[in-house]
This record gives C-alpha cells, structure tokens and sequence, in this order.
C-alpha cells in the first residue's frame, strides 16, 4: 500500500487473544492498523465510537454473536466485513454473505490470505472515485459518490454488491462472468465451488425488487456468469 499517507484502520471482532496479537504485528508491517474487540457489544461500540476502513468479524463470539453483531452494523454502516467462520461451517458462511458480509474466510487461515484479501477491498473501496454515473432504466449509478439508486430512492448495498451492480450496468445484455465478477468485487479469484457471487446476486436481485425495479432484471447464463436484462415496458 505504498503511497498512503494515513495507515488504514482495521478494527478486528474476535475473542481469540493469541490471534488478535499475531494480526496487530502482521498488519502493522503492511501499514495496518488493527484494533481488537473481544465480544460484540465492544466491538458495535467502537464502531460507533471511532471510523474504521474494514472490519474483521469472527462469527462465534462470547454473548452477542458475530451474526447478531452485522446486522447491527448494517444499519448503520455499510464499511466493508471480512467474517471468519469455522471451516466447513457453510450455513454460517452463506447467512453471514446475505446479512452483509463482503468477504469470509474459514479459520483456521493463512495471515498472508487475509492480508490478500484486505488488500483486495481496500483497493476497490479507495480508488479515486470518477465522477461519472451509469444508468439503465431506472437503476442509476453514481461512481463518484458510490450511491445506486431505483426510481430516484437510494438502495443500501454492501461494496461487494454495488461492484456487482456496477459491473452488470457497464455492460447491460452482455454475460459477465462470475470469474470477473469475483476478480472485479471480492478482489480474488473465483475458488472451486464458491458460491459467493451467486449469494451476492440473490440479494442483489432482493434489493432491487424491493426498491421497485421493474426496468430491468439479473439474468443467469448458466455455467457462464449473470447479465442485466433490459425490460420493455408493457404497452396497455
């Protein structure tokens, strides 16, 4: 991350004491800077408290749990969450991707995959924004601000959902390949078996529908990737 000024702020939700002092070293030498939270309610208060650039939440905490703690977070912030899930755990995996989640990471974990994948979304989230807007029907982008918008009514996406968005509205009627669409949002490439991306577009397309999306629609090509549809409108 050469050439920033100001080190990034991560705050990291976890009980793990051995974890979290292993972390702080490791980030630190990338120009991390990593604040630890034992237990969820601390963790919403230092959220509340102080501004971080991402957050690192372990899904099985002491009291609140990490779950819990994200849909709390969502309401009142949409700062990009890496969640650490058991390995294997898929139900856990799959829930905390539609409560939120940009990215997950089953522990035990490599630290240099974390910092890959922290790397990854501190990239696409502090590009300097271009002041352009992208539009279909009535689905509107705003790359400068970051702002997506239905029938002029704002939508509260996640990072990872407004690229996904983003990427489907540039190229209206073409196939975007889930390879591209994992590159492009979550920063990596497409692992075999990963269902990310399609969990991602589920709750996309929810969003969007319940926004009052009737110009256009997200499309699978199976085994390929998804594409918006233009929708024409019904003549009376």
């Amino acid at each position: 991350m050469n050439g920033r000024t100001k080190n990034a702020s991560i705050l990291l939700i976890d009980d793990d004491r051995e974890l979290g002092g292993m972390l702080r070293d490791f980030l630190l030498a990338d120009r991390l800077d990593l604040t630890i939270a034992m237990d969820g309610e601390t963790g919403l208060e230092r959220l509340s408290d102080d501004v971080f650039d991402l957050a690192i939440l372990d899904i099985m905490l002491p009291g609140m749990g990490g779950l819990d703690v994200l849909k709390e977070l969502r309401k009142i912030s949409d700062m990009p969450v890496i969640m650490l899930t058991a390995r294997g755990d898929d139900i856990d995996r799959i829930i905390g991707l539609e409560f939120g989640a940009d990215d997950y990471l089953s522990k035990p974990f490599n630290p240099r995959e974390l910092l890959a994948r922290i790397r990854a979304i501190l990239r696409r989230t502090q590009i300097a924004a271009q002041q352009a807007e992208l539009s279909i029907g009535s689905i509107s982008i705003d790359l400068g601000s970051r702002t997506a918008l239905v029938n002029e009514n704002a939508l509260t996406l996640t990072g990872t959902e407004f690229e996904i968005l983003r990427c489907l509205v540039a190229t209206p009627g073409q196939v975007v390949s889930k390879e591209h669409l994992s590159e492009v949002a979550l920063g990596r490439r497409l692992l075999p078996y990963d269902r990310s991306i399609d969990t991602h577009i589920s709750n996309l397309r929810s969003k969007l529908e319940k926004a009052g999306n009737q110009s256009a629609t997200i499309q699978n090509q199976r085994g390929v990737g998804y594409l918006l549809i233009p929708v024409r409108p019904k003549t009376p």
